[in-house]
């Protein structure tokens, strides 16, 4: 269902049997906590929504906490400004959420990536206004199917109408197909975005970056978009950390929920030399 060319997407696939289950190696490891020193000499790659925010019924609803903004601020002084966030959001919808705070983002899950102010990426694909319009009828038919419109893409998302699963998936695959683009599912929802990009990906394009290079990252996230960048982590020397009880993953650990994470992001925060 999602086109993937990548290397990280090509390595992960290599990690999974024939029964869709890590190998032994991995699920020997992945109910561990990440120790304590992870981020020592790290370079630290944080999903957003369901990793740092807990995941609300609507994308504008989530809650920026005090404690988050505190935690953050302190790893990027701690970490020499080494903390990204690569997220399905858009760069400028987290930056204004985290405002004030300066970070690298990769947002349309590295469609676009915002470092030190100056933007990159596509531009908007003409024909997501019409793909809009199509799926518009899933909101019609079933109440609680939410599209959320981005710069980059559609997410379809059907947490408040589980029941819609499945005609969502067919909605999105035909118009994906129509289209040219790819759809990249989650967490009760379904996403179209244009190929050619994915997390691994972009956390490879900020470790090229000079304030990156040399460190050995450590991605945190929680959903089926985080495995290549657990897997580029992994490649690069570091670790994947995944947040919840989803499996099989390439993680190489575990944090069981967004409150876990957060704690365990300030303890290691103030573990660094």
């Amino acid at each position: 269902m999602v086109g993937c060319s990548s290397n990280p997407c090509r390595a992960r696939a290599a990690s999974l049997r024939r029964d869709g289950h890590m190998t032994s190696n991995l699920d020997a490891a992945i109910s561990r906590r990440p120790p304590i020193g992870l981020l020592d000499k790290a370079s630290l790659f944080l999903d957003f929504d369901g990793t740092i925010v807990s995941i609300a019924p609507r994308p504008d609803a989530v809650r920026i906490t005090m404690r988050l903004r505190q935690i953050l601020e302190r790893l990027i002084e701690r970490l020499n400004g080494r903390v990204a966030i690569l997220t399905g959001r858009s760069a400028a919808d987290v930056e204004q959420m985290l405002h004030p705070l300066s970070l690298a983002i990769g947002g349309h899950h590295g469609l676009e990536m915002r470092i030190e102010g100056i933007s990159t990426g596509i531009e908007r694909p003409a024909l997501l206004d019409e793909l809009i319009e199509q799926l518009r009828t899933l909101e019609r038919e079933y109440p609680g199917v939410l599209i959320e419109e981005k710069p980059l893409g559609i997410a379809l998302h059907y947490r408040q109408a589980p029941g819609a699963g499945e005609a969502c998936r067919v909605a999105v695959e035909r118009a994906a197909e129509q289209s040219g683009f790819e759809v990249q599912p989650g967490k009760m929802v379904f996403e179209i975005k244009p190929r050619g990009a994915d997390k691994g990906i972009a956390l490879r394009q900020l470790m090229d970056q000079k304030r990156f290079r040399g460190t050995t990252p450590v991605a945190i996230g929680d959903d089926l978009t985080d495995e290549p960048a657990f897997v580029a982590a992994q490649e690069l020397g570091g670790a994947g950390v995944i947040v919840g009880a989803r499996e099989p993953s390439a993680a190489r650990y575990r944090l069981r929920s967004v409150p876990q994470a957060l704690q365990w992001l300030h303890q290691a925060c103030e573990a660094i030399a």
